[in-house]
């Protein structure tokens, strides 16, 4: 996945400024997509691949900080480095606490613009690479059986096969059974990591 062509996405109203991080960009190898407000990068086909956004934020009709706040509710997770000739500290706050991964007020050095989309392309393939690995997960999860799950939740809560067994009216071999398949289907080398998949998919656990 991190082999993957990476997208740099530019919202701004201003034309001047879009050619001109186009070819700061470009210059450096990265794919840009340009766009002139929020609309239009709504409308547009986004292919799946790792990018980040670079925006304006004042844009007409809707701040840029009320755009970040729209495509969170989209479940659009680019991270959002900010621009502006007009930012403040209160501002970059909000904007940062929202998860923004940057906020560069004009002017800015080149370099600067570069490095922050360097970070935030590196930290869209990693949340790529979570996402696809918790997809996984939840696809062995989701081939175990009911009982399995019931025991998963014992083991992971840390309870021994006997006291499992008397808990699910079980026998102890049967348990362990039980155990060895949930192991096995979820690909896990040790209980420490059975505890810390239960943990990342959330799986409730006995008490």
């Amino acid at each position: 996945m991190s082999e993957e062509k990476a997208i740099v996405f530019v919202v701004d109203d201003d034309p001047s400024m879009r050619r001109s991080l186009e070819s700061l960009l470009r210059s450096v190898g990265h794919d840009v997509r340009l766009f002139s407000s929020a609309p239009e990068f709504m409308q547009a086909a986004r292919n799946d691949a790792p990018g980040c956004l670079v925006l304006d934020v004042r844009l007409p009709g809707m701040s840029g900080l009320a755009f970040q706040q729209e495509l969170t509710k989209a479940g659009i997770a680019l991270p959002i480095i900010f621009i502006t000739g007009h930012g403040d500290v209160p501002m970059s706050v909000r904007a940062m606490k929202a998860g923004a991964a940057e906020f560069l007020t004009k002017p800015f050095d080149d370099q600067v613009l570069l490095d922050a989309i360097h970070a935030a392309l590196e930290r869209d393939r990693a949340r790529r690479r979570d996402d696809a690995s918790l997809a996984k997960l939840r696809a062995r999860y989701d081939e175990l059986t009911e009982r399995e799950r019931q025991v998963m939740s014992h083991v992971a809560a840390g309870w021994v096969n006997k006291r499992i067994a008397a808990a699910i009216e079980l026998s102890v071999v049967t348990v362990k059974v039980h155990r060895g398949q949930v192991m096995r289907k979820m690909e896990a080398r040790s209980v420490a990591e059975l505890v810390r998949m239960a943990d990342r998919l959330g799986v409730p656990l006995a008490k």
